[in-house]
Parts: structure tokens; C-alpha cells; sequence
């Protein structure tokens, strides 16, 4: 190989690192301004974030769903672990001030080829999302937790998974959802990346 490759090939290598520093710089810019901004604590936390991400990288997912967007904060988590997997997210938020934020966000972090933002009652638009689903994270409304359950856990591949967040600080509010993914059909743990909590639940 000639000198002049190598040097272009050098140069070509050192261009892709300073991009890629310069967009992870803007997407900590964006997650920093989002969390900063959570006043009602809507959000996972950094710690869950990172859980989120982590998840999506392991199991490889492809095809995710998410309820209950926020301003995006767990939308771009997961959707930087999907830029790894190849997946893609539809992220699904009821409050249209919200929601705005939330498709803001994703456009500011280069993340609009793969998530997909909609706005308004995820039980009116989850039918119209056509296919299965290997992995979705649920933090709507805690009340409705049962009831988004049994409406997508069918389209839920086998080896799927469902992750819920804040069922250690506000499972108060999601008894039946809490019995439910504790029954011998599937496997759940729950874990605490931070104070809110996060149910894993496999599809056997």
C-alpha cells in the first residue's frame, strides 16, 4: 500500500473519531438539558438509562416499543443501544407539549432514523403499529400498567423483553401489574439502577 493511501486512510479514521466525539458530546448536551428539565420526575434516571441502553445491546433488539416517551430521555438511550443493533424504536407519548419535546430531542441526537415518535393515547395507536415486538419499556401511567400487559405481551416474541419502570417507589399504584408478571409463565426480576426500580420480564 502506497504512502499516500495510508495517509488518507489515517486521515479518513481520525475524521470519523472527531464525528463521533462531536455527536456523543450533543447527545450528552441533549440527555443532560432533558434530565435537567424533568421537574415532575417523569424520567429514568441516568442510571436507568444506561440499563435501558444495556439491555438493547443484549439482547439485540430489533424491533422496540415504548410507552410513555416523556421529553425523550429513555427514548435516546434506547435508541443509541438500537444505532448498535441495527433496531428501531416507536416511541409513543400522551401529553402533546411532551411529545413535541420528545421529537425535538430525537432530531437534536441524530437518532430520527430509527425512532419513530407518535403522539397521543397508546391504546388507541399500538393497534396501528404494524408486528411483534422483542423488546418494550413501559412508564405511562402507572394504573394502566395491567392493561398495556395484556395488550402487547401477546406481540411479544418469545425471548422477549418487558421492562416496566418505577414499580419499587410506586408499586403502590400497579398491584395487579406486579402480580402478573410474578406468575410461573415467565421470568421477572426486578432491579434498581436507581430509587424508581425496573421489572425484567422474559417471555419463556
Amino acid at each position: 500500500m502506497h504512502m499516500k493511501q495510508l495517509v488518507c486512510m489515517a486521515i479518513g479514521v481520525i475524521t470519523a473519531s472527531v464525528l463521533l466525539s462531536a455527536q456523543t458530546a450533543d447527545i450528552q448536551k441533549v440527555l443532560n438539558e432533558s434530565n435537567s428539565t424533568d421537574k415532575g420526575l417523569l424520567a429514568a434516571s441516568e442510571e436507568g438509562g444506561r440499563f435501558l441502553g444495556l439491555m438493547v445491546s443484549t439482547k439485540k433488539a430489533q424491533r422496540a416499543l415504548e410507552i410513555g416517551g416523556a421529553s425523550g430521555y429513555s427514548a435516546i438511550w434506547i435508541g443509541m443501544g438500537l444505532r448498535e443493533t441495527g433496531g428501531r424504536l416507536v416511541t409513543i407519548e400522551y401529553d402533546p407539549v411532551r411529545a413535541k419535546e420528545l421529537a425535538e430531542n430525537i432530531k437534536r441526537t441524530g437518532l430520527s432514523d430509527i425512532v419513530q415518535v407518535i403522539a397521543g393515547d397508546a391504546f388507541q395507536h399500538i393497534p396501528k403499529v404494524p408486528g411483534t415486538f422483542d423488546l418494550v419499556f413501559l412508564d405511562a401511567w402507572k394504573k394502566d400498567y395491567k392493561r398495556f400487559l395484556d395488550m402487547i405481551f401477546p406481540r411479544l416474541d418469545k425471548g422477549g423483553l418487558f421492562l416496566a419502570h418505577n414499580v419499587v417507589n410506586k408499586k403502590s399504584e400497579m398491584g395487579d401489574f406486579l402480580e402478573a408478571i410474578q406468575k410461573p409463565s415467565v421470568w421477572t426480576t426486578i432491579v434498581s439502577p436507581s430509587g424508581e426500580g425496573m421489572s425484567v420480564t422474559l417471555k419463556r
